[in-house]
């Protein structure tokens, strides 16, 4: 299939299911009529299952203590299942104890939405921990992410109270995410991904030895992984795998559910607020922004490997680490879909990329908006549109206002935390490991390219995306404890802030609008969040991609003829 045409599929049918599915999420996240009709009476289900918890409305502090204090119980939770999974049911292939700093690292990845593994599935983890510590935890981050989006929002329509975190939470599970992988894992059945509680079987090859095949419950897993953008593979080479991807169909289909729900989450936003050409500057601004990024990597993943240099196949596009079975461009596609949503799943080896195509999954997490993962992507956006309406507001002379809102000193100190903290944790940890053998001392490549995995790591841990470059021994103590760190440091921060802002725009009186006034439902604003977003990327990390990619591209033999 060419290219172009794959690209098209894979995007154009996510962002046509985007409306529909965005409806959908506004009725279950933030329903007209809450008492009334079916609605009603899932509402009354659920408050009879819960109790008064679910009932009482909370202003933005309280909703973020909750939100934090039901992550630590997962987390706590989570930690116990892992370390006790060899005295648990369903083990049937005798899986043993983890070491600690494993299972630390796992419990912040899964709880984070992020799912860096730093461990074999098939060979680590019992079917106990794949399904309920890791795959409950996909359902349940993932909705966290969704219920920080619909706090948000209604916090940026002026409601005193922004919800209630613990029904956003039951309502984004049980309406959202169930649903949509129930129908996915079947899919997936009926494409050849395997469901199934039995244990490993053994197979004699034609050459007469004896191979031991795992399986498992791997289609509820995968479709979870998929929808939530949580990434995490039931094995080890995640969507490579025949077991998780088995076909070109069940290629397209993971690739398309990568994405639906982050487009989809866009529209719930603008349904909430009420402006909804507001959202659709949003969409199209992010949509802009992942065809550039899935054109960019399967042009330059057209070009030739460096490593084949002076072969018979030197100019033949880069097919090292790919799978072939989808096609050269299946791969540098995903790999700009992955990045660009937090999903952070592969079906292809991110190392093998030729130097710039590697700065592409780079650039999405680094910006870290383009979509982004269900819910928080959205809220990582918005750091950028106050951003971007302060700017426009004092190059014109006046305070600037966000939905009839000023944006003033406090909206604006929280904002440029929210902003910075996500480069100091990449850079930060980068130099650190760069520096010493901690990181330097597990890189299998020197130069440039040892340096961007050892980027891409911190990078992926920040971003809350969980793909690797891999080319590194990541497993050691010093890495799992490090990303650890980074993982739940990025992931709470840049959610707990927004809502902060939310809460303050809020509390504040509408502005009339006038004819002075910024509007943000234009193609001018489009052009706006899109210049902030690149100027401000690039100041913030064009002296890494020097560094790393761009130096790894430059030093190639192959660009001098050599």
């Amino acid at each position: 299939m060419p290219s172009f045409l794959f690209i098209s599929i894979v995007l154009v049918i996510p962002a046509l299911l985007s409306w529909p599915v965005g409806k959908a999420m506004t009725w279950a996240m933030d329903p007209k009529d809450a008492e009334g009709g079916f609605r009603g009476r899932l509402t009354r289900l659920f408050r009879s299952a819960a109790g008064s918890v679910v009932d009482r409305e909370q202003d933005w502090k309280v909703y973020c203590l909750s939100l934090l204090f039901f992550n630590t119980a997962m987390f706590v939770f989570v930690l116990a299942v892992m370390a006790l999974q060899q005295y648990l049911p369903l083990n049937p292939d005798g899986k043993g104890a983890l070491e600690p700093s494993l299972i630390f690292n796992t419990a912040s990845s899964f709880v984070t939405n992020t799912n860096l593994q730093h461990y074999s599935g098939e060979v680590s983890m019992s079917y106990a921990t794949q399904l309920f510590a890791l795959m409950w935890l996909q359902f349940v981050s993932a909705g966290t992410g969704i219920a920080a989006l619909a706090a948000l929002s209604r916090g940026l329509s002026g409601r005193p109270a922004v919800g209630n975190f613990y029904r956003d939470l039951l309502n984004a599970t049980l309406l959202i995410l169930l649903p949509a992988a129930f129908v996915m894992a079947v899919i997936l059945v009926l494409g050849g991904v395997p469901m199934t509680f039995g244990g490993s079987v053994t197979a004699e090859t034609l050459e007469g030895a004896v191979q031991t095949i795992a399986r498992g419950p791997v289609a509820a897993f995968v479709a979870i992984k998929q929808l939530g953008t949580n990434g995490g593979g039931f094995f080890s080479t995640n969507s490579a795998h025949p077991f998780e991807n088995p076909t070109f169909f069940t290629n397209a289909v993971e690739s398309m559910s990568i994405v639906v729900l982050a487009m989809a989450s866009v529209w719930m936003f603008g349904r909430i607020i009420g402006r909804m050409r507001h959202a659709a500057v949003i969409f199209v601004a992010m949509a802009f922004m992942v065809v550039c990024m899935a054109g960019t990597a399967v042009y330059l993943e057209s070009a030739p490997a460096a490593a084949f240099s002076g072969l018979p196949v030197e100019h033949a596009p880069n097919l090292e680490g790919k799978e072939l079975r989808f096609g050269a461009s299946a791969g540098p596609l995903w790999a700009a879909i992955t990045t660009s949503t937090s999903n952070g799943s592969v079906d292809a080896m991110q190392d093998s990329l030729n130097p710039l195509t590697g700065l592409v999954p780079l650039t999405g997490m680094w910006l870290n908006v383009i979509f982004g993962g269900v819910g928080v992507g959205l809220v990582n956006m918005f750091i950028y549109i106050v951003v971007a309406v302060f700017i426009c507001g004092m190059m014109v002379g006046r305070t600037p206002e966000y939905l009839t809102k000023k944006v003033e000193t406090r909206e604006m100190k929280l904002a440029l935390l929210a902003l910075l903290v996500h480069p100091l944790l990449i850079l930060g940890g980068t130099a650190l490991f760069a520096a010493t053998p901690w990181g330097a001392g597990t890189v299998h490549n020197p130069g440039a390219h040892g340096f961007t995995e050892i980027m891409y790591e911190f990078t992926s841990a920040a971003a809350n995306n969980g793909s690797g470059f891999e080319g590194i021994g990541d497993g050691t103590v010093p890495w799992n404890l490090a990303t650890g760190l980074v993982m739940l440091f990025a992931r709470y921060i840049p959610i707990i802030l927004p809502l902060a802002i939310a809460g303050s725009l809020a509390a504040k009186k509408p502005s009339p609008e006038t004819s002075g006034t910024l509007r943000t439902d234009t193609l001018l604003f489009g052009f706006v969040i899109l210049g902030a977003i690149v100027l401000i990327g690039a100041l913030l990390f064009m002296p890494v991609a020097v560094l790393g990619p761009v130096n790894d591209h430059l030093s190639s033999p192959a660009q001098w003829g050599g």
